[in-house]
């Protein structure tokens, strides 16, 4: 069994072969329950923190974490056990967790705004950066500290509203991200001289700004670049993902909030080996703060083969239907369609996973929504259908090691469902959600003193003479 750090006492279910594993991420004990906001909570868990990595290092300093091959060094260098992320573990089999936590355990445990029926990031938030499960009162204390720090400085908004329409959303996020680190309180903070025992303070100050002017700057780009250009203002009265659906023009759909909260909980963190996750870890580890740190993440996520994976899927099933000429197709087609797909070189998009063996439990979480609130939708009916077939198909051509559905084979189809059907503004939403994971984590990579990320590189003839030699 593991233990979880509850402020109301809640008990996790017992750990399988991860027990171990996630006993570490769950690690910290209850202390005083004096703190009134989370960053009193952190500033309470430094100490025991560095305590218990002071501890880890000293007893198991020089123990190997497991070997390194040539293939791993050019093959992405995945694999390879090589950084910190305490935030979340994901296990081939089980998926992500969150502190220990499953994501239907987030569902159930965490606190959801009167009237929804999802939790919400600011509830991830204290569980992320705190490893405990916040009370209500708790997680509204977070969306009243975004609410009041939710505003732009009108140079941003000038430079957002003079960027051409056809300059990429996630350039212009990215774009932004960067400005806004004018009012960066870590570089004025570090160029004062704070001592570095300290770093963690304006960090965690510059991470909910950020987080806080995310939906303002996310949604300005949406409606400058595909409605009219008019924009709303933050209610102080609602939570996060409300505020973000009424910004962007969905204030009407209380479903649409509902599908906010789980997509920004969801997609906010999945360990630290990914591109968004490890370079906003690499540029940080530089001292840079966490704008210009996130902005280099958001740079990653904006690549293909990471963030613009789940507009393919959707264009790719659009595709299918155009060219099948139905949007109902048949098991049959859809299977004749996929191996068409793969026969022409190309792969079915949203399936396979570079570490999970298992249906994504993020999937899945999307899967129950819509079989909730969308179950006749024709475009769900046929990823439903996908679900059915596509795995048997790869499995039978022999070439994919996990056949199962990822995150992004049901994103797509829930946004355009509720009318929001610009695919190039899907990896926006990924990067307000990535947010909330990557700038937990940084703050603790500053309040632990992590070192900066240099890893040894090699030459392909410095890897010959390695073992050519002997």
């Amino acid at each position: 069994m593991f233990a979880l750090r509850s402020t109301t006492a809640a008990s996790v279910r017992s750990a399988s072969k991860l027990a171990p594993a996630l006993a570490a991420l769950a690690r910290f004990k209850s202390t005083s329950s004096s703190a009134t906001s989370l960053k009193q909570r952190v500033e309470q868990l430094i100490p025991e923190k560095n305590a218990e990595v002071k501890e880890v290092k000293q007893k198991y300093g020089d123990r190997v974490l497991g070997e390194t091959t040539v293939n791993m060094a050019y093959g992405g260098m995945r694999g390879i056990k090589g950084m910190i992320w305490d935030t979340s573990l994901l296990d081939a089999d089980e998926g992500i967790r969150f502190r220990g936590l499953s994501i239907p355990e987030v569902q159930q445990q965490l606190p959801k705004p009167k009237g929804a029926t999802e939790t919400t990031p600011e509830a991830l938030f204290w569980l992320l950066l705190t490893g405990e499960i916040p009370t209500a009162a708790q997680a509204q204390s977070i969306t009243d500290e975004l609410n009041s720090r939710a505003s732009l400085p009108q140079f941003v908004i000038d430079l957002i509203d003079r960027c051409p329409s056809t300059l990429h959303p996630m350039s212009q996020l990215s774009l932004a991200v960067n400005a806004l680190q004018h009012d960066s309180q870590f570089a004025k903070a570090y160029h004062a001289g704070i001592n570095r025992k300290d770093y963690w303070d304006p960090v965690f100050e510059d991470s909910l700004d950020l987080l806080a002017k995310l939906p303002l700057v996310a949604s300005r780009i949406y409606r400058n670049v595909f409605k009219d250009g008019k924009h709303g203002s933050v209610d102080a009265s609602v939570d996060y993902s409300q505020n973000f659906a009424n910004l962007l023009g969905f204030a009407e759909n209380a479903e649409f909030a509902d599908l906010m909260r789980l997509y920004l909980v969801i997609h906010s963190d999945h360990d630290g080996g990914n591109v968004s996750a490890h370079t906003t870890h690499l540029v940080g580890s530089a001292l840079s703060d966490p704008y210009l740190s996130f902005a280099a993440g958001l740079n990653g996520l904006a690549g293909p083969l990471h963030g613009l994976a789940n507009q393919e899927v959707l264009r790719w099933i659009i595709k299918m239907q155009e060219e099948i000429g139905t949007d109902t197709p048949t098991e049959d087609q859809i299977r004749e369609y996929c191996w068409a797909t793969l026969n022409s070189g190309r792969v079915v998009p949203g399936y396979g996973h570079a570490v999970l063996r298992k249906t994504d439990p993020r999937y899945m979480a999307q899967r129950e929504f819509a079989q909730k609130n969308l179950p006749e939708d024709n475009l769900f009916k046929t990823v439903s259908a996908l679900y059915k077939i596509v795995p048997g198909v790869l499995t039978e051509h022999g070439k994919t090691k996990n056949p199962w559905p990822n995150v992004d084979a049901h994103s797509g189809v829930l946004l355009r469902h509720y009318g929001l059907v610009e695919q190039d503004f899907y990896t926006v939403l990924f990067g307000v959600s990535r947010a909330f994971g990557v700038l937990s984590q940084l703050i603790w990579d500053r309040a632990l003193g992590f070192s900066i990320e240099r890893p040894k590189s090699l030459t392909t003839e410095s890897i010959r003479a390695m073992f050519e030699k002997k």
